[in-house]
Order: structure tokens, then C-alpha cells, then sequence
């Protein structure tokens, strides 16, 4: 069976599993408008077609709409549902990543679905900038994966492993005197991670605008340890469209034997801010939800659709943004409304 198969055959059997969506009505005539709102906002999120992956009925985007629901703003509520009832991405942060990892295990659990992740913590992350972080050195890496892994256990999850860690290699942000150690961890976490029974992981390669020609990240990121995952990552955080990444895709798959990848559609609906414009990745304004997460993708090298990226979540402190990571409820609400799904 194809790695595409086997990927489609155990997350979509726990999707067939799930016994359709929860529903939520007020029954008191006498309730307060407040209220029937606030209860109707707290409903579970019924499934995503084509996407058997968890959704967090307390995530920002859940939260918000009950705050706005509540504050009377019934349109913008609206709206963000298109994000709050969709599945995105859990980042756990922290020295310690297990207690927001077991909470979403647990809740996809519960639900029979699969959990998806982002590890982000590679020593000398972001190269200092907006995200700047990451664990104390080599052993700090190697118990915080260890965590990581840990806390998923044999649950059924997806892993983007290290947004960035590989394409700051090749552009030269990560300088070469780390490289031999980042190489040497992230092929570590890989092989760590895959010795889950139920977990896929994906390395992160950059996207087309990023790295032009992507034929520069084969062999790093074959030194990376991508034979050992179950593939990579591409357009993490950023708005390049589905046809430019799937066609850059195809390219790095061929050389890497026919390697599969997913794409992070969350925010690339409008494509990336046209002209050359300094910080074009952060915070750009008139973009919008791209294609909803979905194993249903049309291309049996595309695994999944995915949305990686936290839609609604700062890129940092430009245009007007809070730090990296920030839920900012305006931007969110603009992605939202401009969605044409």
C-alpha cells in the first residue's frame, strides 16, 4: 500500500469512526437572548467534509465568536466561524509541550479523530527575529521532544516538524557554524517521532518564493532525515497559492524519489501581497482563508491540505501586530470575511 493510501486509510477510518456532528438548541422560551447566543456559540464544531482531523471547540477563534456573539456582533460571529469550526494547528510552546499536546489528543479522542501538530522549538529558532526562542542547546532539544512525543503516545497525530529550520539553512540566516547541530537534531526528532505507532511526520521545506529554486533543499534536507519521515511541509505561515506550491511540490518530490508533502492553505485564498514589498509575509493586508483542511486533495502525492499556520495568529509586530503567535481578532476576522468558500 502507497504512502498516500496508508496515510487516507487510517486518519480517514478515524474520521468514518465519528459518529456525525454534535449539535446544541436552546429549549427555554424564557432564555435570554445573551444566553440562547452564547449556547448556540458553544455547540461542537461539526466535522470539516474531507478532514478527519480535531477541531478545539477553546480555541481563539471558538472564543471569540462567543464574545462576539454575546457583544451583539452576530455578522462578525458569523464570519469567524469559518475559522473556530475548522482544524488547525496546536503549536505547543513552552519548556514543557505535553500539557497542550494531552489536551488535544484527548479531545480528539474523544471525538475519534487525529491531533495535529507543529514542533517549533530547534535551538537558535527564526535566527533571532520575530520567533526568535527555541531550546537550551542539545540536550534542551532532546527532552523537549522527548516530551513531545511522550504526550502522544499511540494516539493517531500529524507533526510539522520545525517551521524554518531547514530553508534558514539555505538562505544563510542560520549561519554554518550551527548547521552540523541542527541537522543532527532534527534528523534525531524524526526518528523519535516515527516510532509512535499512529504519528506522521513532515518536514518543513519552505515555500517557492522563499527558495526559488527548490532544488537547493534536496540534499539538505535528505541530511535532515527526510527519508525517515513520512514527508514534507511547504508554504508553513506563508500565502503563496495551491497551484504555485503544488507545482513546487511536484518538483522536490521528484527529486527526493517521490516524496509526499502537504501545504498549509490557511491563508493564501488571495495568493501573496502583490509587488516587491519589504515584509510581504507579515501581517499583509486583503488576504484571506485559502482551501478548507481536507485529506481530499485530488493529487496522490498531496497528503492533506492543511491548515498549519493559526489563521488570526500574529506573524509579529509589523502592520500594526501584536507579537509573534498573537491571536489578533481583527486580522482574523478579515481573513474570514474574505474567505470564497
Amino acid at each position: 500500500m502507497s504512502r498516500y493510501r496508508t496515510l487516507s486509510y487510517r486518519i480517514l477510518l478515524a474520521a468514518a469512526l465519528l459518529a456525525g456532528g454534535a449539535g446544541c438548541s436552546a429549549d427555554g422560551a424564557d432564555e435570554a437572548p445573551a444566553a440562547q447566543a452564547r449556547t448556540q456559540a458553544e455547540a461542537a464544531p461539526a466535522p470539516t467534509p474531507g478532514s478527519p482531523f480535531w477541531v478545539d471547540p477553546e480555541s481563539d477563534a471558538a472564543r471569540q465568536v462567543r464574545i462576539w456573539q454575546v457583544q451583539g456582533r452576530t455578522s462578525d460571529a458569523q464570519a469567524l466561524r469559518r475559522i473556530a469550526e475548522r482544524p488547525v494547528a496546536t503549536w505547543p510552546s513552552g519548556d514543557n509541550p505535553q500539557p497542550g499536546i494531552r489536551k488535544a489528543v484527548e479531545g480528539a479522542a474523544k471525538e475519534k479523530r487525529t491531533a495535529l501538530f507543529v514542533a517549533y522549538n530547534i535551538p537558535h529558532r527564526d535566527c533571532g527575529k520575530y520567533s526568535a526562542g527555541g531550546a537550551n542547546g542539545v540536550d534542551g532539544y532532546r527532552a523537549w521532544y522527548g516530551m513531545f512525543a511522550e504526550a502522544i503516545g499511540p494516539a493517531p497525530a500529524v507533526v510539522v516538524l520545525e517551521p524554518d529550520a531547514v530553508a534558514h539553512m539555505v538562505d544563510g540566516c542560520t549561519t554554518p557554524d550551527h548547521h552540523a547541530e541542527r541537522y543532527q537534531l532534527l534528523n534525531e526528532a524524526v526518528e523519535h517521532l516515527k516510532k509512535l505507532p499512529n504519528t506522521k511526520v513532515y518536514l518543513d521545506a519552505g515555500n517557492p518564493a522563499w527558495i526559488p529554486d527548490p532544488y537547493t533543499l534536496i540534499e539538505p534536507l535528505r541530511r535532515a532525515g527526510i527519508e525517515k519521515a513520512d514527508g514534507f511541509a511547504l508554504n508553513v505561515s506563508n500565502f503563496q497559492t495551491d497551484a504555485t506550491v503544488r507545482a513546487y511540490g511536484m518538483k522536490v518530490s521528484q527529486a527526493l524519489d517521490g516524496k509526499h508533502f502537504v501545504m498549509d492553505t490557511s491563508r493564501n485564498g488571495e495568493g501573496p501581497l502583490p509587488g516587491d514589498r519589504d515584509q510581504a509575509w507579515c501581517n499583509p493586508p486583503g488576504r484571506s482563508l485559502g482551501t478548507p483542511p481536507s485529506v481530499s486533495t485530488g493529487d496522490p502525492l498531496v497528503d492533506a491540505f492543511l491548515w498549519i499556520k493559526r489563521p488570526g495568529d500574529s506573524d509579529g509586530p509589523c502592520r500594526g501586530g501584536p507579537s509573534a503567535g498573537t491571536w489578533w481578532p481583527e486580522y482574523a476576522l478579515g481573513l474570514a470575511k474574505r474567505a470564497r468558500f
